[in-house]
Parts: structure tokens; C-alpha cells; sequence
């Protein structure tokens, strides 16, 4: 068993991770003589409960700041506290007066959920927080609230890099939060896969997330750490320019000590007409992201699934981690959708057997891009990428030879090989022998916006196309931090994190080459 136990830091991160753990639990089959195609104890952990109860619950530790949990209790219905919590009892023998935080109600979706009777479709009005759409009981070991600050407050904003640092460092001095926290979940687990890191990038959150990871590091230097490191959009310039210094901070302290950095722009600037999406809406936003997110992670749970990881290496020996994170909607056969998808980009796409892995060839092009917001104009050099396709329907294979064009976009034909790409599909096409097959499409689940994807049947999944990739656009990314932070940090700073985004840059320019490339004449 190769288990992940995944981090969630802050609101934006909760609302992600919330979209991923509702669609794992919709992946569950209650039928014995029906079987999932996916490990769900590699996300999971069993337990028990009251009175003795087994349980099921995710792998997950989620921190939020006060007031961040909307209506989600520590202890739910699988776990109620043994004991009423009571006042202490102190000196004074007079009147008391208990002050309460205001209670905030539930939602009818979660009240209908307690009762058990079908939930009423959510709106981007309804959903306040992000546990008013989560269908999945925590562990009560999962749930860590941050006293120390409060959500959206105005006297002590959880905005600057520093104070979340500061933060970090204060909490682990007072009781070691890798041992309080992650080592109970740790310890559970047969063969520790990978950390899987959900933050914010661009708040201090970041600040928080960068002393987590360096003591992760220290911890268990054999364990995968992949970090899905979210960013927002903000419209005025100083916040804009703030956001920008705190990525850049991010990004210079995690992306050495991780195996997967992956910047996400949540929303992505640039998207394709046939979504309809409320981009106010961290609900609508954050279901977006968890398409892609779930997809191109979906060989790491699979029962049938290969190695993951040694595919992120590439030419460069691993010392690329940081991917850019891409995706596109396969359209229904005969769908007329206002913008057609590029999925394979805008040049020929090609494929060929090589052992029991599918070749493609590479390409930046998707509909909807979550990392590059400014393309730097001309073509790019494409270092390495992983691609997941899934949800093709039954008639696939006829499609695919009645439609040469359908199969050039999504990169299912003869030719060159570039690329790695897992498969997940309802068949297995003639001329592929694809390492990972399943019938799965992304199911789009009554806590999921309804009319995100445009779609026919509206009870079906979709198929979706998904790649990471680490190309020469994030050096020119890089480049673009650099320039704002030497604008904007202070002096003490300013040397070191311009020095070590350079470092970081220099691998992404084009025409570099290892050690491990070059031969010696």
C-alpha cells in the first residue's frame, strides 16, 4: 500500500481540497460484488468510532484560521465528544456571564445531508464557507483551528508572508506540530507514498506552508512532497505587487525541498467561452481547479497504477519541480461547443508504443492554462510533461477512426515519441497498450456547480485532458518575479531572493543541460 496524507492550509486551499475529498467519496461502492477501480486506501484510513462503529475517513490534516469552519463541528456524528466541554472552575463563587461567538446555522444542503434525504441543488449564494458543500466526515485528529487569528479580520490581516512564518515558528515551539499533528497519521500508514501539500502562495499562508515543508523535509526525506500552491487575483496594484512578493517567497523556499511545486492561478486568467462560471465565487473557482487537480493525479490511486513519479523527472534529472498545470474538456461526440478544444495544441500531435507507456508529443496549448497568465509570445521549449486523459465514451475507438481530427487532438496517433501520458479510459484503444485503464470520468456530484461544463446529459461525467508541464515559460515567469521583488522587498531581503529565484530561474532557460545530459568527449 503506498498511502498520501494530504495539508490544508486556509480558506482557498479548504475550498479545493473540499471539491477533491467530496469527488473520492462519490468513488465509493457499496455493492460486494462491485469492485472501484480506485485504492481508496491510499486517501483514506480506517477507524473506529462511538459505540464501536468502523469508519472511513480521509488522510488529511486541515488548518484554518478562527472562524474558518463555518458550520463544520471537530467532533461530528462518527466521533461525538465523550464528555459535555465544561467552564473551569476558578475563584470566584458570583454570577457568571458566558460570551459565545454568534452560532452560524446550517445550510438546507447540509441539513438535508444530516437527515438523509436529497440535498437541494447549491448556488454561489448558498455556499458561505467551504463546509457548507462538504459530504465527508473528519476525523476529529484532522481538524486544527489557529486561535491566533481570525478570518477576514481588519485589525490583524493573515496577509503578510512573514506573519505566517512567524506564526509557524511560535506554534512549533510550544508543542511540535509534526509530532502532535502528522505523526499520528504517519504512523498509520504501511508505506508513506507522498505529502500532499493544498496553500495559498501569495498571503501568509505561504510563510506558514515554507516552515511546514522545510521541517517535512527534515522529517521524512524519502517521501514524495507535491504542493498545489494556489494564487489569487487581486485588482489594486499594491496588493497585486504583495501578492507577487509573497509567491515569489513561496516559490524560492518550497519548490528546492518539494517534488511537485505547481503554481495555480485560481481563477486562471484566460478561460474558454463554453464555461459558465461565477468567477466571484470561491465555490465555482475552486471546482474549476479540482478538475484538473483530480484528473492528472488520478494514476497515483488507481489499483493498477505504475510510477507516477519517475514520469516527473524528465530529462533534467529531477531538479525541475516546478510544473505548470493544464487541462481541456474532451467535447461529447457530435457536441457543438463554442470554442473547440486544443488539446493537443495547435501543432501535429504524435503517439507511439514504447514498452507499455503511450507517447505524445508535448505542447503548451490547452483551453483553460492555471499557471502561465503571460505568455511570453513565441514558442517555448518544453522540458517534460505528464498528461492524464480520461472519460472517453464507448464508442471511442469508432470515433477515433471516423474523426482523424478528434484523435490529432487529443494526441492518440502513430508518430514521434515526446511525452508520457496516462490513459484512463473506457476501453483500450487498438493501437495503445496504456498502463492505466478505467471506465471513470470526472463525476460531476450534487456539491459541484451543476452548469460549470457545458453538457448534454447532465447525470454523466466528463472527459477531461490534463497535463503537467515544465517548459521555458517559467523561467520567463521567474523573470517577471524577480523584477517586482527587486522593486519591492527591502534591502536585508532583496539580495538573497533575488539570488535564489535566479538559481531557480536558470533551469528553466532554454538550451540548459545537466550534468547528467552532457557527455564527455
Amino acid at each position: 500500500m503506498h498511502e498520501i496524507i494530504s495539508l490544508q492550509f486556509g480558506q482557498r486551499s479548504n475550498y479545493l481540497a473540499t471539491h477533491f475529498w467530496n469527488v473520492q467519496e462519490s468513488y465509493f461502492t457499496y455493492n460486494q460484488e462491485e469492485q472501484s477501480p480506485v485504492d481508496h486506501d491510499v486517501h483514506f484510513r480506517p477507524g473506529i468510532g462511538i459505540d464501536g462503529i468502523e469508519t472511513f475517513t480521509p488522510r488529511t490534516l486541515i488548518y484554518d484560521l478562527k472562524g474558518g469552519f463555518g458550520t463544520l463541528r471537530k467532533y461530528n456524528a462518527l466521533y461525538k465528544s465523550q464528555q459535555q466541554a465544561s467552564l473551569p472552575k476558578g475563584l470566584w463563587h458570583g454570577n457568571e456571564v458566558v460570551q459565545q461567538q454568534p452560532i452560524i446555522t446550517q445550510n438546507e444542503y447540509q441539513r438535508c445531508l444530516d437527515e438523509g434525504v436529497p440535498p437541494p441543488q447549491l448556488s454561489a449564494e448558498t455556499v458561505r464557507y467551504w463546509s457548507d458543500f462538504n459530504r465527508v466526515y473528519y476525523h476529529p485528529r484532522s481538524i486544527v483551528q489557529l486561535n491566533d487569528y481570525e478570518l477576514n479580520s481588519i485589525l490583524m490581516p493573515f496577509e503578510n508572508w512573514h506573519v505566517g512564518e512567524e506564526l509557524f515558528e511560535n506554534l512549533d515551539k510550544e508543542q511540535d506540530l509534526l509530532d502532535r499533528d502528522i505523526r499520528p497519521f504517519a504512523e498509520e500508514c504501511d508505506q508513506l507514498r507522498a505529502l500532499q501539500i493544498f496553500t495559498a502562495s501569495d498571503d501568509a499562508w505561504g510563510g506558514f506552508a515554507s516552515k511546514y515543508v522545510e521541517r517535512l523535509s527534515d522529517e521524512y526525506r524519502r517521501v514524495g512532497v507535491w504542493v498545489w500552491a494556489l494564487e489569487g487575483r487581486e485588482k489594486m496594484l499594491k496588493k497585486q505587487l504583495n501578492q507577487t512578493t509573497n509567491s515569489a517567497r513561496t516559490l524560492c523556499a518550497i519548490s528546492p525541498q518539494s517534488t511537485i511545486y505547481c503554481p495555480i492561478l485560481d481563477p486562471p486568467y484566460s478561460l474558454p467561452s463554453y464555461l459558465s462560471i461565477d468567477l466571484q465565487s470561491e465555490w465555482d473557482t475552486s471546482a474549476l481547479v479540482s478538475s484538473a487537480v483530480e484528473t492528472i493525479t488520478m494514476p497515483t490511486r488507481l489499483r493498477h497504477n505504475g510510477d507516477f513519479e519517475t514520469s516527473l523527472i524528465g530529462e533534467g534529472g529531477g531538479l525541475r519541480r516546478i510544473f505548470e498545470l493544464q487541462s481541456a474538456i474532451i467535447p461529447e461526440r457530435d457536441d457543438q461547443i463554442n470554442q473547440p478544444s486544443n488539446l493537443a495544441g495547435k501543432t501535429p500531435s504524435a503517439t507511439e508504443n514504447e514498452g507499455n507507456k503511450v507517447k505524445v508529443d508535448m505542447t503548451t496549448d490547452f483551453d483553460i492554462d492555471f499557471t502561465v497568465h503571460n505568455n511570453p509570445g513565441k514558442e517555448q521549449q518544453v522540458f517534460n510533461q505528464v498528461r492524464v486523459i480520461r472519460g472517453l465514451d464507448e464508442s471511442s475507438e469508432e470515433s477515433l477512426k471516423d474523426d482523424p481530427r478528434l484523435a490529432r487532438k487529443l494526441g492518440l496517433h502513430k508518430g514521434r515519441p515526446n511525452v508520457e501520458m496516462f490513459v484512463a479510459l473506457f476501453i483500450t484503444l487498438p493501437f495503445n497498450n496504456v498502463p492505466f485503464q478505467t471506465h471513470l470520468r470526472f463525476p460531476i456530484i450534487d456539491s459541484y456547480p451543476r452548469n460549470l461544463f457545458p453538457r448534454r446529459n447532465r447525470d454523466t461525467g466528463l472527459g477531461i485532458c490534463a497535463a503537467l508541464t515544465s517548459s521555458s515559460r517559467m523561467g520567463y515567469m521567474i523573470k517577471n518575479m524577480q523584477t517586482t521583488v527587486a522593486r519591492t522587498v527591502a534591502v536585508a531581503e532583496r539580495e538573497a531572493l533575488v539570488n535564489g529565484l535566479g538559481e531557480i530561474r536558470e533551469l528553466y532557460e532554454e538550451g540548459w543541460m545537466s550534468d547528467s545530459d552532457s557527455v564527455d568527449d
